[in-house]
């Protein structure tokens, strides 16, 4: 190879979602400079087969009520162990043959097999924001104490990520995330009464998965990003701005304390952050469409409506009590999201559900893992019961 960069092996953990499918193309894409070793999935056990028997990889970790199906197909790739369940999935993270692991699984889910790859001194490019939502104090502490990279995969965390290399020694005023506003920018509480799913899984730039789409629609995405970014820019609550940007090309901005913006812009192709982060600190070339002002001759912005769309200043408040309230409000919205997904729920009724939430959950100020743990089990029993009344 021309230049210097030295072949990553990468364990994907939630491979056949949006991120990890799209993680895949990037690896495709960069013939050579990385190496799958692990690949996991929760139910989609067919798409998980195949992307084995392409990448190869060491390890698969599937659903327990999928492992024999897995088992059987790959039984003449002896070089692939098949594993299946939480525990496995904490346990390939740790592997000595994984450089990167890259948390793409949805919700709370991925909190523990993050602790494991960090305590395992694995770098992580994360997918995940539930995981710095739920546990952002524990995480950086972590991630400190074992002197790993955390890589934010998310566009608008990457592009605040990128705008700060080289500005160590300047200090950060503010950093301002942009939201696309999603499907139902502009429209009243009147008009929102009735969406269906299928309104709010049609995101106007980006293509999610259904969870992430639904989160964007009601801007509790937008929410669950500034707690991320609280923690991952080690910035104090009124540090962070959200604005409306329907456009989706500038992807966040930082201000520093002379007054000066840095911005990072780019098409909204969640491959470009996902291969700055896998293969950070180099920039990769590759052929992905490239952006052109000609194509996008206005770009505007907005104050977010948080009177509408009550599921941001939902999050800020979380953020503002700290402790375990970030951890209720992300149980709660994922019960919420499951149910709107199956029609047991409204578009407006997810925030009254996470709202119920996070005043009767038992408020804790230091939370353990333990406790984030207790803590989520109890915002969903409380979430279910509010959603059968």
């Amino acid at each position: 190879m021309a230049d210097s960069f030295s072949t990553k092996s990468l364990a994907l953990l939630g491979s056949t979602g949006s991120i990890g499918t799209q993680a895949l193309e990037v690896v495709r894409e960069q013939q050579g400079r990385f190496r799958v070793a692990v690949l996991t999935a929760g139910r989609q056990w067919q798409l998980l087969v195949q992307q084995a028997r392409e990448f190869r990889p060491a390890a698969v970790v599937i659903g327990d009520e999928f492992y024999a199906e897995v088992k059987a197909a790959l039984a003449s790739q002896p070089e692939t162990q098949v594993l299946a369940g939480d525990a496995a999935l904490a346990e390939v993270v740790q592997r000595p043959d994984v450089d990167v692991v890259l948390t793409a699984l949805v919700g709370y889910a991925g909190l523990v097999p993050t602790v494991a790859a960090i305590r395992a001194g694995k770098d992580i490019a994360l997918a995940n924001k539930e995981t710095l939502v739920v546990a952002g104090e524990l995480i950086t502490k972590l991630v400190r104490e074992h002197g790993v990279k955390l890589l934010p995969v998310d566009s608008e965390h990457s592009a605040i990520f990128q705008c700060l290399v080289g500005e160590d020694a300047n200090p950060v005023e503010k950093i301002i995330l942009t939201a696309s506003g999603g499907p139902f920018r502009g429209r009243g509480r009147a008009e929102l009464a009735h969406i269906t799913k299928a309104q709010a899984l049609k995101h106007p730039n980006w293509t999610m998965g259904a969870k992430i789409t639904i989160d964007s629609a009601t801007l509790m995405n937008k929410g669950l990003e500034v707690i991320e970014a609280k923690w991952l820019f080690s910035l104090e609550n009124e540090q962070i701005e959200a604005v409306v940007h329907p456009q989706s090309i500038i992807h966040s901005l930082v201000q520093f304390a002379d007054g000066s913006l840095k911005a990072q812009l780019g098409l909204p192709d969640m491959k470009l952050p996902i291969q700055y982060a896998l293969g950070y600190p180099q920039r990769l070339r590759n052929d992905f469409p490239r952006f052109s002002f000609l194509d996008y001759p206005t770009l505007t912005f907005e104050a977010p409506d948080g009177a509408t769309f009550r599921h941001l200043p939902l999050a800020y408040e979380a953020m503002q009590r700290g402790g375990s309230a970030a951890c209720v409000l992300n149980a709660a919205n994922e019960v919420a999201v499951a149910a709107f997904l199956q029609d047991k729920v409204s578009f407006l009724g997810m925030a009254d559900v996470v709202a119920e939430c996070l005043q009767r959950v038992p408020y804790l100020a230091t939370p353990t893992l333990a406790d984030y743990a207790a803590t989520d089990t109890e915002a969903r029993r409380i979430a279910a019961e509010l959603l059968d009344k």
